[in-house]
């Protein structure tokens, strides 16, 4: 018996491991193949990566998910901000609305549609896809009108002119208004469009001009006298009180006239026109002793050197020493120059025992017939007639015109208004129109008082270089005027022309430092030898010779 394969082992069957690699390998490739179908499949309902549509960023969004994102962006209110209060306006409120399926059309054919699906899909595998950068423009619209209309809203709701100007009448200043705004509604709703157009940029700073605040002008000057002479208790236009102001801006010609025409009691404020009218005979350098004579009449109102004036006025027009010739050419010079309601007919009272007054006949004048202040029958005038003359006196100093234009034959030179003016700023009684301005300042004014009537008229030289004439004349019933109750009022009604006129220095309270009654002209008139009407105060610094 034969014995075989005794001692030798069976051989088994080795794995097929490369095989088996090989169809894990092949299963995996399928496995991902169909994963990237499946994905790709999915994917073609989607927007391509890099697309903007009407500025917005959709890519790889499902068409319903991107008009979702741009309709969001599109129907956020749109900020408006006038002058820092802030608008909501809802694009609806309008009548928004963007083109939906025209830019959902416009975004789908932006992806690669030409080509076969396999194609397609094999691009992808190799990430062939195309990455160009695709933006679909907004198409959208709206009503104009209805955006029209709400602008129209916001200017009338948010729009307001400049507040009117009122005053202060404890301290006699103009207060300005509250500032005005005004929106350009045309040049806001390109703004406001450009801002619904756009996802992002969805504030606007309206155009709103700002309306510069009413600070007041020379009706608020008028306004502010009268409600202060009311809080005085001083009826400017009553039965038994009537106030007259006059005020001319000598730089913009605007006026204040209250009861300007009213006929007063012209008092020593005639002497205005009768140094106008000495120089309009005079020919030659005025002599000392009617220097002295002019000195003695404006600064010390004195009537024996006025009626001497009109003396020698009378001579130079007559020929003979003819006073009442001389008081006739004084009237007719004054209503000559525009002073239609101002006369004098008889010489001044001296108050002396044997002086013949006398008087010449009255012209016709027609002042305000409504009011009736006793007004002296001999010596008449009104303030707009008195700041006339004062405003013809400042431009032919100051430019060359004014008397000289009214007398062009060579009455008058620049030198002697400045001569008048001069001479009349020496008029130092710190009281009536000088006591409302503030020490210091520059005023050539002539004053008047009466029983029942004060005036004075004058010109204020603002440091500021608003210069303006300024008269008042206050009237009440008495037989005995009270100088401490008219007085202290036309103070007040200076001080409130000062502080319109130099609102950056004003006098917000009545002075302390005045003196009770007017300052005696001893103070200030100069001395005949050293009287200089180019330079009234240069004898101040001048000692007078063997004193």
């Amino acid at each position: 018996m034969t014995v075989t394969g005794l001692g030798t082992k069976r051989r088994r069957r080795a794995l097929p491991v490369v095989q088996l690699i090989s169809v894990l390998l092949l299963l995996a490739a399928i496995g991902l193949f169909v994963v990237q179908l499946v994905q790709f499949s999915r994917g073609q309902d989607q927007l391509p990566a890099d697309i903007t549509v009407a500025g917005v960023l959709v890519g790889n969004l499902l068409p319903q998910e991107a008009v979702a994102r741009w309709e969001q962006a599109y129907s956020q209110p749109v900020q408006l901000y006038y002058a820092g209060s802030p608008i909501l306006l809802d694009p609806s409120a309008v009548g928004f609305r963007t083109s939906r399926e025209t830019m959902l059309a416009a975004a789908r054919a932006a992806s690669d549609v030409e080509a076969g699906f396999w194609t397609r899909f094999l691009n992808h595998l190799l990430g062939r896809e195309d990455q160009t950068k695709v933006n679909v423009p907004l198409a959208a619209d709206y009503q104009r009108n209805l955006l029209e209309q709400f602008l129209r809203d916001i200017k009338a709701r948010y729009d307001r002119p400049a507040g009117s100007a009122g005053f202060n009448l404890e301290t006699l200043s103009v207060r300005s208004g509250a500032e005005g705004y005004e929106m350009d509604a045309g040049a806001a709703l390109p703004m406001v469009e450009a801002a619904l157009f756009s996802p992002d940029k969805r504030a606007v700073n309206l155009p709103v001009k700002t309306a510069s605040a009413n600070i007041g002008n020379i009706d608020t000057l008028r306004d502010m006298i009268i409600a202060y002479l009311n809080e005085q208790g001083f009826l400017y236009d009553g039965q038994t009180t009537v106030a007259s102001v006059f005020i001319l801006d000598l730089l913009t010609g605007e006026e204040v006239n209250i009861n300007g025409d009213v006929a007063f009691s012209a008092a020593s404020t005639m002497k205005l026109p009768i140094l106008i009218d000495y120089f309009r005979h005079l020919w030659f350098t005025v002599p000392n002793d009617e220097a002295w004579l002019m000195a003695n009449s404006l600064l010390c109102s004195n009537n024996s050197s006025s009626n001497l004036l009109m003396q020698i006025i009378g001579e130079r027009v007559s020929g003979q020493q003819d006073i009442f010739a001389g008081i006739k050419d004084v009237t007719d010079t004054a209503q000559a120059l525009g002073a239609r309601n101002t006369y004098i007919t008889a010489p001044f009272d001296l108050g002396i025992a044997g002086q013949q007054l006398g008087s010449i006949p009255a012209p016709l004048t027609s002042p305000n017939p409504n009011f009736n202040t006793r007004p002296d029958p001999y010596n008449q005038t009104t303030t707009e007639d008195m700041g006339t003359l004062f405003g013809l006196v400042y431009d032919c100093a100051r430019y060359g015109s004014g008397l000289m234009a009214a007398y062009p034959d060579g009455e008058y030179t620049q030198t002697e208004c400045r001569q008048m003016l001069e001479l009349m700023s020496a008029n130092d009684l710190l009281r009536l129109l000088q006591g409302g301005i503030p020490a210091g300042v520059r005023i050539s004014h002539k004053n008047g008082w009466v029983s029942d009537t004060s005036g004075d008229v004058g010109i204020v030289f603002s440091p500021n270089g608003r210069d303006y004439v300024i008269g008042v004349y206050l009237w009440e019933q008495t037989d005995f005027q009270d100088y401490t109750r008219l007085w202290p009022l036309i103070e007040g009604v200076s001080r409130a022309a000062w502080n319109y006129f130099n609102p950056e220095n004003p006098l917000i309270a009545p002075r302390t430092d005045l003196p009770d009654t007017a300052q005696e002209c001893i103070h200030f008139l100069p001395p005949q030898e050293q009287l200089d009407l180019n330079n009234i105060n240069a004898w101040r610094a001048t000692p007078v010779p063997g004193s």
